[in-house]
């Protein structure tokens, strides 16, 4: 009878029975008398026990490599002393699916970059980044159940443009038939298009497209944007409810999914976030900063990272809450398009979410009014002829809105505590990597 193929989590069901396990070999401990072979699949990793008999499985068993694609069939038996779930499986049939090439470009010790550079097996051998992939899974599950709960729509907005987004900095361009196209630095024109269009809640998880040259350990030049935009919405304070309602309803099922695992494998515990998240002014956090000695000549206008940091670790102090939004930046540091209030022009209805520290959404009111959008965009030296497909959005009766642009990898990060982005992305896109 074919055997059909059973997961290692699944061995303990399988008590005495054979079965087949497909995997990679893990290690191979070959003795003089006995062969141990580990292998892993996703589930999980399996000691398969050969006492030597000087037989064809013996030959097959001494012939392995490490991470060899391997099918066996054997019995599942009872092995107290053995640390992997108390059982073994004794073989019967060795299929070698591929054998691995020897020896491996990457070990424990290889460093983030080389490992980059094999990263199918660099995630292959790490739970821990399998897992990742997992959560990943589930918060952007989580996100989109709140976003279609809420109504939205998911869109699939363009990545090519016929003009620089936004301020035209920072933005790949590239040969387009003749002439030049550019690469989205975000669906921000696009979503604002769809809420023209009359569909009031929109909702995108796509490539977001960055030409910066930057090295940190948060910035990439291509990476995963959760876009959100609301119509008819009375002001900024809307945008922000719908994003921590749906971070709390999207980070509670990754805890309800996975909290487990995560402390185990990554030492982190998921705490479910309480709403409203704190908010405070820009004004306000620059006032608290200043006063424990940041930015001493008082010139700076956006916070560093450094600002970003202690902000939120004096919100966490004074509330006990990991998130906090930073609101009303001022009009310098803001694009054309954010809202400004009536009663102070010199800042806008917008707002960061800065999460343990990292900035990880920014979002706004937008401006609406067509005579408003032109002023706004002279004003920051922009001519409206690159704008006009833009612009025109705006002349037909575009109701109020406001949106966001989160980074996915970013939020990762923090959730996992890991170091880099570049362990929170499949394969990382930077200034200096194209490959693999």
């Amino acid at each position: 009878m074919i055997q059909s193929r059973v997961h290692v989590s699944d061995l303990r069901e399988h008590v005495g029975r054979t079965v087949t396990v497909c995997g990679w070999v893990n290690t191979l401990r070959l003795q003089r008398k006995m062969q141990f072979v580990i292998v892993r699949d996703s589930t999980g990793m399996v000691q398969v026990t050969h006492k030597r008999d000087e037989g064809p499985l013996e030959a097959q068993l001494e012939a392995l490599t490490p991470e060899s694609a391997v099918k066996i069939t054997g019995r599942v038996v009872d092995a107290e002393q053995v640390k992997l779930g108390g059982l073994e499986l004794v073989p019967e049939s060795v299929e070698v699916l591929n054998l691995a090439a020897t020896p491996l470009p990457i070990d424990e010790q290889t460093g983030i970059e080389h490992r980059l550079d094999w990263r199918f097996l660099d995630v292959r051998r790490r739970t821990a980044t399998q897992l990742m992939f997992a959560v990943q899974t589930t918060l952007e599950q989580g996100m989109r159940e709140y976003a279609y709960a809420q109504g939205a729509t998911e869109m699939h907005t363009p990545k090519l443009m016929g003009t620089a987004s936004e301020s035209g900095a920072e933005v790949f361009k590239l040969g387009y038939f003749g002439r030049s196209a550019y690469l989205a630095q975000s669906p921000q024109f696009y979503k604002q298009m769809a809420i023209s269009a009359g569909i009031e809640k929109v909702f995108e998880i796509g490539p977001v497209f960055r030409a910066e040259p930057s090295f940190t350990s948060r910035h990439a030049t291509e990476f995963t944007g959760v876009d959100v935009e609301l119509a008819w919405i009375d002001g900024v304070e809307d945008v922000m409810a719908f994003e921590e309602q749906m971070l709390a309803h999207a980070i509670a099922k990754v805890a309800d999914s996975h909290g487990e695992a995560i402390r185990e494998h990554f030492g982190v515990e998921i705490t479910v976030p309480t709403t409203p998240f704190p908010r405070i002014t820009m004004a306000e956090a620059h006032e608290i900063l200043r006063k424990g000695g940041w930015d001493p000549e008082g010139i700076k206008e956006d916070l560093d990272p450094e600002g970003e940091r202690s902000i939120s670790a004096h919100i966490q102090e004074a509330t006990g809450h990991e998130f906090v939004f930073i609101t009303h930046y001022p009009v310098s540091i803001r694009p054309f398009y954010h809202m400004r209030p009536a009663d102070d022009p010199s800042v806008t209805l917008s707002f960061d979410l800065l999460w343990k520290g990292l900035e990880v959404t920014t979002g706004a009111q937008r401006e609406h009014r067509y005579d408003v959008l032109l002023k706004q965009a002279a004003e920051k030296g922009m001519s409206p002829e690159p704008l006009q497909d833009y612009l025109n959005a705006f002349r037909y009766g575009c109701p109020p809105h406001g949106g966001l642009g989160m980074g996915l990898g970013r939020v990762l990060m923090v959730l996992l505590g890991l170091e880099s982005i570049r362990e929170a992305t499949f394969l990382f896109r930077g200034p200096n990597r194209l490959t693999p």
